[in-house]
Formats: C-alpha cells, sequence, structure tokens
C-alpha cells in the first residue's frame, strides 16, 4: 500500500529546475491567442457600433435592424423618433439602427 501511494505522488512530482513555469508557458499562450483573435475584435467593434449609436443626430437617413428606412426627427438617450412616410413617424430604441442608408451596416441584424 506504502509503495502504491509513493508513486502516486511521484507521478504528480515536479524535477527540480522549475518545471511549473514552462507547463504554464502553453496556458498563458492560448490565453494569448483566444485575447487577440477574439475578445481584442469584438471590443473594437462594441466601440465602433456604441460611437456610430451616440453619433446619431437629427437630419440623419437610417436604416433599422429590421429593415425600416427613415429619417431621424428626434433623438433622445434610448429612443430615436423615425419619420417613415410623410406625417408618419414612429419611436423605435436607439440600439436598434442598423447603420445609414445607403451605407454598409454597422450594426449586423440579429437573426
Amino acid at each position: 500500500m506504502m509503495m502504491l501511494a509513493g508513486s502516486v505522488f511521484a507521478l504528480g512530482a515536479t524535477p527540480e529546475g522549475g518545471s511549473l513555469w514552462i507547463q504554464f508557458i502553453p496556458f498563458a499562450l492560448v490565453i494569448g491567442i483566444f485575447y487577440f483573435i477574439i475578445l481584442l475584435p469584438a471590443k473594437r467593434k462594441q466601440q465602433k457600433v456604441q460611437t456610430f449609436l451616440d453619433g446619431i443626430k437629427v437630419g440623419d437617413r437610417v436604416v433599422t435592424t429590421g429593415g425600416i428606412y427613415g429619417q431621424v426627427t428626434k433623438a433622445t438617450d434610448q429612443v430615436v423618433q423615425l419619420q417613415v412616410a410623410e406625417k408618419i413617424r414612429i419611436d423605435v430604441a436607439r440600439a436598434s439602427i442598423g447603420g445609414y442608408q445607403g451605407q454598409a451596416p454597422v450594426v449586423e441584424p440579429s437573426e
């Protein structure tokens, strides 16, 4: 029984010389790659979308993520009023504005 316990501890033992640090390097590399490939581009895209949404002003011709085209007639922190036809205005959430008319969408439509 004592010999079995000794061999189990020997399997988990690290040889002298700091091999624990060497085992940590691949883990750190995976975290670094994950950050630069997934998290950083997502953060940049979110900043771009937020800059666009903050810059919406009266008179802009926009399209919503739902496909409604209109001209901004009033804008508050959370709500944007769009004129979609003569004398027809609707209120939509600011976050639902997808981009300017005639340009590539800034916000990808949700499915």
